[in-house]
């Protein structure tokens, strides 16, 4: 009896063996190996150094035809190929940036295919559709299980009821990091991407999306398991309302019971688990970019990058003019004559220049001569953007690029979008593409992640999703901005560039700092506040004070005023999340060298022995010995590099550090 037992549990395996087909793709420099097991339930995990990373994974794609694929899932083939070419990636962190990786697709019965790529940091999947007809996609899994309960970074959604996600999709994608066990994770409330997950001191997986093209996003939620992250989508919107900020958005009363439509072939968004074993390697990863669809622009000669001067932060706030300042003609030639003055590209209209409450573009203000401002502005070399609040540019898309394209505008910010599901993402794109026809250039704040769409429309030059600067107007003392600015080079950064907003001239030590909306301060140090251009990655870059405020401090406003916006190249030289990060990017002959801190003292040695030899010539500005005690203190100093070209550094609580190197 016994013998037949086993005789039938030997069978039983050698069927199931057959049955699931087990395939392995290594990363090129072979440190990563994810494994897919493609049988009853199609999963994958993952290796770093023969340690477990990602736990057996399942991830499947539900159709409203009954169809699930990846479940009971019929190979029909597989293939493998190896890349390693450098792709041009203008308007971003470098001018170009390599791609190597080696890729498996399999295809499978019921004309659908996944495809896998493996990176030297990080591994990737999406599925592929090849079905003809439409369908809708009722959920997709998008599992990510962990080898135990490990420690976990993570925003979560800010607005909405805990425990009803209904709620939770309406959100600005905007809030600081909570850090605990993924057991201890608020199973009531959605987080958004990116996240980081934390497997050893070393090793860190960040986990995003990119090509988050005219499809749900994904948020995680820990309600499914302790150990492991599971992917929620929106539904598709059923019954939309106009309404919330100054009647400016579409609100969702109610949703459909699929998250996408499918009208034709095609990709599905790639899910991401960027994997690294330094945290300054993590903060430098590519892979969000990478994986986007590559540009749908034959010219971008147009696209100009650059800095703008902001007038939303201070509160139009101008000193010593003998006019009221406010929405008005005056105060933005104001604006105008300082951006001219200091080599600044554009200034912004921002939210005031168009009727309140009308949502519609074409009407504007009386204290407002748009053609008389933008001649004004192009006779000194400026360009003006113009702030545009979702609802009211997307119901008359066209119509509104073409007259002030016309008109001789620049581009838009557009802002309020508040949402991700399908309709949204699918207006992003639109967005994009329609921007790029009349060759406006275009700030999406108020929105999620870019998610590469920054690859495939080079105009979209700019993104929100990050709790930026402006949240100092009306935070209270409890928020910590200085620990988050030294979160996010390492999580939100990952997915593309921020519209974080710096360059507060007000600058408050801890136990200084209160919120002022019309005269705000920045948390940390004056140094801080100028590190950030070099650190944080915003093609086009806020200067969020007062005109009047710059001109009090001629050194810092020169010192960024000419800091470029886009690189040749880019390195993070060290960094450990949450705690400082030190960068280095190059534009031509010259780097620019930036590094800040958290609320702790710290002293380091900057190594640039990347250097080409050569006698270089420094400009730095560092934290004043009493920046502890007022944030405005700082020293600036021209000096030669050491011949070892190591620059010895002191932040102090909050602080930063920046300098300009070139040769003599």
């Amino acid at each position: 009896m016994k013998k037949l037992v086993l005789m039938i549990a030997c069978g039983m395996l050698v069927l199931s063996a057959q049955a699931q087909k087990v395939f392995k793709l290594n990363s090129p420099n072979g440190n990563l190996c994810v494994k897919i097991a493609a049988g009853k339930q199609l999963v994958y995990d993952i290796t770093c150094n023969d340690k477990q990373i990602l736990a057996p994974s399942p991830i499947s794609m539900t159709l409203d035809n009954g169809h699930v694929w990846g479940v009971n899932a019929g190979l029909a083939g597989s293939k493998q190929k190896k890349v390693d070419q450098v792709v041009p990636s203008p308007f971003y962190r470098a001018k170009e940036i390599k791609d190597c990786y080696n890729e498996l697709v399999l295809r499978f019965k019921g004309n659908y295919s996944v495809e896998f790529r493996a990176y030297d940091d990080g591994v990737a999947y999406r599925f592929v559709s090849q079905v003809k007809r439409p369908f809708n996609v009722v959920n997709e899994q998008a599992d990510f299980c962990f080898p135990s309960d490990l420690s976990a970074t993570v925003p979560y959604v800010k607005r909405g009821k805990d425990g009803d996600f209904g709620t939770q999709f309406f959100n600005s994608f905007e809030n600081e990091y909570t850090t605990d066990k993924l057991s201890k994770l608020n199973k009531e409330r959605l987080m958004f991407l990116p996240l980081v997950v934390e497997v050893d001191e070393e090793t860190k997986v960040c986990i995003t999306e990119t090509h988050l093209e005219n499809y749900p996003g994904l948020y995680l939620s820990t309600a499914k398991g302790e150990n492991s992250l599971s992917g929620v989508f929106a539904p598709y919107p059923k019954k939309m309302v106009q309404g919330g900020h100054n009647n400016l958005q579409m609100l969702v009363e109610e949703r459909e019971n699929y998250i996408a439509k499918v009208d034709k072939e095609r990709s599905f968004p790639w899910r991401i688990a960027i994997v690294t074993t330094s945290d300054k390697d993590l903060a430098a990863s590519n892979l969000s970019y990478l994986l986007a669809a590559p540009s749908r622009l034959k010219d971008i000669s147009w696209i100009k990058p650059g800095k703008v001067a902001w007038d939303w932060w201070n509160a139009w706030n101008l000193e010593g003019v003998d006019f009221a300042t406010g929405v008005n003609n005056a105060t933005y030639k104001a604006y105008i004559d300082f951006a001219s003055a200091k080599g600044i590209e554009y200034v912004i209209l921002d939210e005031g220049w168009a009727v309140n409450k009308k949502a519609d573009l074409m009407q504007v203000v009386d204290d407002i001569n748009l053609k008389e401002l933008v001649g004004y502005a192009a006779a000194q070399n400026v360009g003006i953007i113009l702030w545009a609040g979702y609802h009211a540019f997307d119901r008359d898309m066209e119509n509104v690029c073409r007259h002030y394209s016309e008109m001789g505008v620049k581009g838009f910010k557009v802002d309020f979008m508040d949402r991700d599901d399908q309709l949204m993402t699918d207006f992003n794109y639109r967005a994009a593409a329609m921007c790029a026809k009349y060759k406006l250039i275009l700030d999406l704040h108020g929105t999620s992640k870019p998610a590469g769409l920054n690859r495939t429309y080079p105009n979209v030059l700019n993104f929100e999703g990050v709790n930026g600067l402006e949240q100092l107007k009306w935070s209270p003392a409890t928020l910590d901005q200085v620990k988050y600015d030294v979160m996010i080079p390492f999580i939100r950064q990952v997915s593309g560039p921020m519209d974080y907003t710096q360059g507060a001239m007000h600058n408050a030590v801890k136990g200084n700092y209160y919120p002022c909306n019309t005269e705000p301060m920045s948390q940390g140090t004056r140094c801080r506040q100028l590190a950030l251009y070099v650190i944080f990655e915003s093609p086009f870059n806020m200067l969020c004070d007062s005109p009047s405020n710059y001109m009090r401090e001629p050194e810092s406003t020169s010192f960024i005023a000419g800091i470029p916006t886009v690189w040749d190249e880019s390195k993070v030289l060290d960094g450990k999340m949450g705690e400082y990060i030190v960068t280095a990017r190059r534009d031509g002959d010259v780097w620019y060298v930036g590094g800040i801190t958290d609320w702790n003292t710290r002293e380091m040695t900057i190594d640039l022995s990347f250097l080409p030899d050569g006698d270089y010539q420094v400009e730095e500005f560092r934290d004043g010995v009493n920046a502890h005690r007022k944030g405005t203190d700082y020293r600036r100093e021209e000096k030669g590099l050491p011949a070892d070209k190591k620059l010895k550094v002191k932040m102090y609580p909050g602080g930063g550090y920046v300098a300009k190197i070139q040769v003599k």
